[in-house]
């Protein structure tokens, strides 16, 4: 018997995109809602959001708002318990402040750390609470870094904050499968976004890093748009617990 590929289609699920009116957030909300998804945007800003859901919705998509601060942790609890179960969640939404070591302050510390690994933690936490009560097989993507993997100059709160994500996503797979919960992560290379611009407009900083992604370019949003839609789909229904890193090669040698 000739075996079937799995599908990659989303049709009847609804996603949740943390930090989903711009940039890579954006990009795995296009994608889900063109797979079939119906998705959930979250993000503080309305005239964001309403900007993003309206360039999907005349796609063809189905997507609706989500007006939250992640790092309110009463207020995502709240929120999502109100919200119908979702069947993905892609935890996007977090932050940098590029500093060497010896500068990182207390303040940039719990910054980082606030958003990258403690609002993380926690939606994940409410959205598999909600998986588990209505015994949906889910699917929960991270997005990390190859930062998580590497070390970077001028990173080490960003480097420790993707670090744990990848451990947490290790822990949280092994806790959740036998509810059939799945948990992984994507790892990309620097993306051009617009939070990463104005980073390039460095040419010594833009060279360093083209050095280091052996296919030789920057990483563009659409580069993480058929992972997110393959992690979310039964098309990778085995996967749990691990990392695809999306990095040109950077972490090949």
């Amino acid at each position: 018997m000739l075996p079937i590929t799995p599908s990659f289609r989303l049709d009847g699920r609804r996603a949740l995109v943390t930090g989903g009116s711009k940039g890579l957030g954006f990009a795995a909300s296009a994608a889900l809602a063109a797979a079939g998804a119906e998705v959930t945007l979250c993000a503080r800003n309305v005239d964001d959001l309403s900007a993003a859901i309206s360039a999907i919705t005349a796609s063809g998509g189905s997507a609706r708002p989500l007006v939250l601060d992640v790092a309110d942790l009463t207020a995502v609890e709240t929120a999502i318990a109100a919200a119908a179960p979702f069947h993905i969640l892609v935890n996007n939404a977090g932050t940098n402040r590029p500093r060497t070591f010896l500068d990182v302050t207390v303040d940039d510390f719990d910054v980082i750390m606030g958003l990258n690994l403690r609002s993380a933690f926690f939606v994940a936490q409410a959205v598999a609470k909600r998986m588990t009560q209505a015994q949906i097989a889910g699917s929960i993507i991270h997005i990390s870094s190859q930062m998580g993997h590497v070390g970077g100059a001028n990173r080490t709160v960003y480097c420790a904050s993707k670090a744990a994500i990848e451990g947490l996503t290790k822990a949280m797979a092994i806790d959740l499968a036998h509810q059939q919960i799945r948990v992984n992560t994507i790892g990309p290379t620097f993306i051009e976004t617009p939070l990463t611009q104005p980073f390039f407009e460095n040419a010594a900083f833009k060279a360093s890093v083209l050095q280091k992604i052996k296919l030789g370019r920057l990483g563009r949003v659409e580069d993480i748009m058929g992972a997110v839609v393959f992690l979310a789909s039964d098309a990778s229904a085995l996967m749990t617990g691990t990392s695809m890193l999306i990095d040109g090669g950077w972490t090949a040698d």
